[in-house]
């Protein structure tokens, strides 16, 4: 039996982010979903991203130029923003340190539920471009 609509565009949004490696903003999904999903609508992309977001399966890692950007994967991990193209890159070889979790709860003097630490610049691809002198 085939699953309904809602649910094959709900499972195709999940999978879509899931799959990509870029933390997409819900236009970008929308966008690359359409062509296979023609009646998909812009309003189910961003009920399904809260949706998504309440259950814990997604997160807003950034807001870049005044866009929200989604990540699937939901570990605590550190981000790259670049100021230049936009991209959002996973820095998975970073680790927080402990250290660090146990200053901030002390300042804080309640309990640290969660860190997300994002860094910004120019990722090395737009350094190379803007070394040449060419445009992203």
């Amino acid at each position: 039996m085939q699953p309904t609509k809602h649910f094959r565009k709900r499972d195709a949004i999940l999978d879509y982010l899931r799959n990509t490696k870029a933390h997409p903003s819900a236009e970008t999904i929308f966008t690359d979903l359409k062509p296979v999903i023609p009646d998909l609508a812009m309003g189910t992309v961003y009920r399904n991203l809260t949706l998504f977001k309440e259950q814990g399966l997604i997160s807003s890692v950034a807001t870049v130029r005044g866009v929200e950007r989604f990540d699937a994967t939901t570990d605590p991990h550190v981000h790259f923003i670049c100021n230049y193209c936009d991209a959002v890159e996973d820095l998975h070889q970073l680790q927080m340190p402990e250290s660090f979790l146990n200053a901030a709860q002390e300042c804080c003097g309640g309990e640290i539920d969660r860190c997300e630490l994002s860094f910004t610049g120019v990722c090395r691809k737009c350094t190379n471009i803007k070394k040449s002198g060419e445009s992203a």
